[in-house]
């Protein structure tokens, strides 16, 4: 959906900058149809420079826009949410994807009956790969959940759920790309452990994890079937498969994606 008004990204980080590009390449917005306020000078000439967009230093000299993507930190929320409020159009197009922050919240420092988008994006986004879950709060149209699922999806993929279930999103796949970092870490010293080279242990690890992840986007399979598939009888795969189980993966995740969870329910009260 291509989006005809204006818009303005609050935050020119690592996120907001992912999603400005996505934005560009897919021809959802123009440059010249966006302001991003980005705080830091030398950042914010890069993202001139590079994207064409223009930019400011403060979120409350951005102008009237019709779309917010907020891309902040949430104990940066509060002010910058504030300073907004007459920059506002009628019937503007909040989006935040700051961690833990409710939609109810979002709402009381907004002008009434803004409609407002809660997102929880991943870092794969900066390579065009990420996992974006969407909550839509009551004033939102379904013109406006077709252009947020579109941005989103400019960098990935695009779900909505329920808003209370987004805890449990931070905790899955917001915090997930930490997990499976540190699973290709072990892989690849395991590697090492046995007398590969440290690249091409690291080489292998890394394309192993890519591989399987989309062996099972592509089939119409059960994570356990492809398993099983791997694992003959006897064989060394369910040799290890053994030892994983021993040692708990299963249950070490699962309480990984609880512990997370939780503190996105902490950090949002």
């Amino acid at each position: 959906m291509e989006f005809t008004g204006r818009m303005a990204v609050v935050g020119g980080g690592n996120m907001g900058t992912a999603l400005l590009k996505g934005i560009l390449e897919t021809a959802t917005a123009r440059a010249d149809q966006i302001v991003v306020a980005e705080k830091a000078e030398e950042k914010a000439e890069k993202l001139a420079k590079e994207l064409g967009v223009r930019t400011v230093n403060r979120p409350e000299h951005i102008g009237e826009v019709d779309l917010v993507l907020f891309a902040v930190k949430p104990q940066d929320l509060d002010k910058a949410a504030a300073s907004l409020k007459k920059r506002l159009e009628k019937k503007a197009l909040f989006i935040s994807i700051a961690a833990g922050v409710t939609i109810e919240r979002l709402t009381g420092l907004l002008p009434a009956h803004t409609a407002v988008v809660r997102a929880m994006p991943n870092t794969p986004a900066l390579v065009g790969m990420g996992a974006t879950a969407l909550a839509a709060g009551p004033d939102v149209t379904d013109g406006q959940k077709k252009l947020a699922q579109g941005i989103f999806e400019a960098v990935g993929l695009a779900v909505w759920v329920k808003e209370k279930n987004m805890d449990a999103v931070t905790g899955l796949s917001g915090s997930g790309p930490a997990y499976v970092f540190m699973f290709i870490e072990a892989l690849s010293d395991a590697g090492v452990f046995q007398g590969l080279p440290r690249e091409t242990s690291l080489m292998l690890a890394a394309q192993t994890v890519a591989g399987a992840a989309k062996l099972l986007q592509m089939s119409d399979k059960h994570p356990a079937e492809l398993k099983d598939m791997v694992t003959s009888p006897g064989g060394t795969t369910i040799n290890g498969v053994h030892a994983l189980e021993s040692r708990g993966l299963r249950g070490a995740l699962m309480d990984a994606v609880a512990r997370a969870t939780q503190r996105s329910k902490e950090l949002g009260s």
